[in-house]
């Protein structure tokens, strides 16, 4: 594997991707206070139908192989997309995630949306999200309507961890003053238990890029945080998607300062019930689908575990597009 960063590939070109059998190509997005922005469309050569395209979560990028086979075995045609300042499109001397308004990445969305829907004329393609994607694709949903057949979100970043007393000093006293300072990077402990649970090279069966996906998340900036706060305020005073949403979230969570093999079969990362609980405020038909045993990421649990998954997002899928 490629371990380095990338360059954009030229303009409207698509190229070999570093995973195989994959494509990918640069979304120009002008430029900010770092230079230069992009985003990457990636796309699974082998696949045809209608089309799905997945978002990842926070200090993470494409990588999921077996996810794409899945959809390509169902009939799917598989795109992912890598934000600004992740993976494929993390350039240097730019803050790897950062972005202090989760309403910007409607521009690579859009992008990526406008080129599936050219190569699938007539048909409206699906999104599939995780975590921090999932929260950027329910607010992206609620502001276009009309724009793609459904929505499935695996362990969607819908509420902050913590007690009431905590949610509410976050939002209404530190966000403001994040804001004033949007760069400060906040002193907060890092935790490898995730990483840990999925990543090859410890428990997992994952072979992850580490620029891409560090064993130890991107830091965080106040003005991150607070733009992922002012999302998940509008997702606690509910959204009004209008297409189905699948939720799909671990049966438990597991959560300590140390490292423990529970973490290998329950969320380490957020709260399910607080996910569930978040969930049915996204829309008027939305399911919440548990897996027993699942990781944070469904998609990266054990082998039995994620095909129980992919099994019930495609099956949800396919019904809501027979329809």
């Amino acid at each position: 594997m490629h371990y380095g960063l990338l360059e954009d590939a030229p303009p409207d070109t698509w190229v070999p991707d570093v995973l195989p059998g994959f494509s990918r190509r640069t979304l120009s997005l002008g430029q900010d206070a770092e230079g230069p922005v992009s985003a990457t469309l990636v796309r699974y050569d082998a696949s045809k139908g209608t089309p799905v395209l997945y978002l990842h979560g926070w200090s993470d990028y494409f990588y999921n192989t077996e996810l794409a086979a899945a959809a390509t075995q169902r009939g799917y045609a598989f795109y992912a997309l890598d934000l600004r300042k992740y993976g494929r499109s993390l350039r240097p001397k730019q803050s790897p995630g950062y972005i202090d308004d989760l309403a910007q990445y409607d521009d690579e969305i859009g992008a990526a949306l406008a080129l599936i829907k050219l190569d699938h004329p007539g048909t409206l393609p699906a999104i599939i999200a995780h975590s921090t994607g999932g929260l950027v694709a329910a607010l992206w949903a609620e502001n276009h309507p009309g724009q793609i057949g459904g929505l499935v979100l695996n362990a969607p970043w819908l509420a902050l961890q913590g007690n009431e007393w905590l949610r509410g000093f976050a939002t209404t006293v530190a966000a403001p003053i994040w804001r004033s300072a949007p760069e400060r990077k906040l002193i907060l402990p890092k935790f490898d238990f995730f990483y840990r649970s999925i990543s090859a090279n410890e428990h997992g069966e994952w072979v992850l890029h580490p620029l891409w996906r560090p064993r130890y998340s991107f830091d965080i900036q106040g003005g991150w945080l607070a733009a992922i706060l002012a999302g998940h305020t509008r997702v606690r005073q509910g959204l009004h998607i209008d297409v189905p949403v699948l939720t799909l979230t671990s049966t438990k969570s597991h959560f300590s300062t140390k490292y423990s093999t529970k973490m290998q079969h329950a969320d380490s990362v957020l709260d399910v019930q607080a996910t569930a609980h978040r969930a049915v405020q996204l829309g008027n038909r939305v399911m919440v689908h548990k897996i027993p045993n699942a990781l944070h990421d469904v998609y990266a649990s054990p082998e039995p575990i994620r095909n129980k998954a992919f099994d019930a997002t495609f099956a949800w899928l396919d019904y809501f597009n027979d329809l």
